[in-house]
């Protein structure tokens, strides 16, 4: 099992690094989130890296909400630093049984950025003036 979560993970962030999209489940009254399955006093907000995979999981406690694009840079800016901000972590790829990883919201965007790296992405920051300078500013916050 934990292989088979091991294994969405990477799939996650080569996805996103090559859509530069991240989707997400939003309704009327905000994002999906839950509570961390190790500690209930933590939220998740769940994150996958195709549409399908996010609409399989809009059901139950979720039915009202629709899978929604996250731009891959409002993802990593906005979303991961501010969710390190707020001890928030990301869970990634959850199947329809809201089961999956939980990372923190730093070492998801260093994942991403080191992917965008070797692929020699061309993306563009509103914060940083390029990726090693915003893999620098993670760094020195984990």
């Amino acid at each position: 099992m934990a292989e088979e979560i091991e294994v969405k993970y990477k799939q996650f962030i080569e996805k996103v690094a090559a859509a530069k999209l991240v989707w997400g489940l939003k309704s009327k009254t905000g994002w999906a989130n839950a509570e961390s399955a190790q500690n209930d006093e933590i939220a998740v907000v769940p994150f996958w890296s195709e549409r399908g995979l996010a609409k399989t999981s809009a059901r139950d406690d979720w039915k009202s909400f629709v899978p929604t694009e996250i731009p891959l840079t409002v993802f990593l800016e906005d979303w991961c630093m501010g969710m390190n901000e707020n001890d928030t972590l990301a869970g990634i790829n959850w199947d329809a049984n809201m089961h999956g990883i939980e990372s923190d919201a730093l070492g998801v965007a260093l994942d991403i950025l080191n992917r965008l790296n070797e692929i020699n992405s061309a993306i563009t920051f509103t914060n940083y003036t390029s990726i090693n300078e915003f893999i620098t500013e993670i760094s020195e916050e984990e």
